[in-house]
């Protein structure tokens, strides 16, 4: 497959986005503290694949310093009026470059057979992000 602009949004439609992504490269459920509690489905673009058409004003960010770090990595956001979990942004991902994190929920025209081809669940509980955690039943 090869990026292809797709569009999303929050369930009330106040955010709006889109993003060029190539499902090739993957989507990622996560184990660590946060993801698992939000059953998190996602996938990773540079921020110059990124581009917020809507809804900059009603999003609200959070963002935590895991035990043991300086400073946190990740920025949550989420819809103000809805509360649906929005893209957010990493300052340091793969190769040490920041990054785009989109909810794959979000994707209004993705299709179904490719996303769960592109499916990888990722050991964050335990910073181990090249394999998969023992156990994927929960996430």
């Amino acid at each position: 497959m090869t990026e292809k602009l797709y569009h999303g949004s929050c369930h009330c439609g106040a955010v709006r986005f889109g993003a060029r992504i190539d499902l090739d490269n993957g989507t990622y459920r996560c184990n660590c503290s946060h993801c698992a509690k939000a059953r998190s489905w996602f996938t990773l673009v540079a921020p110059e694949k990124f581009t917020l058409i809507a809804g900059e004003d009603v999003q609200q960010e959070y963002s935590w310093v895991p035990p043991g770090r300086e400073a946190a990595n990740l920025h949550f956001r989420f819809c103000k009026i809805c509360g649906v979990r929005t893209p957010g942004m990493g300052d340091h991902g793969p190769g040490g470059a920041p990054f785009c994190f989109i909810p794959i929920a979000l994707l209004d025209d993705a299709e179904a057979d490719v996303l769960a081809q592109s499916l990888h669940y990722l050991d964050g509980r335990n910073d181990r992000f090249d394999r998969p955690p023992a156990d994927t039943r929960l996430l």
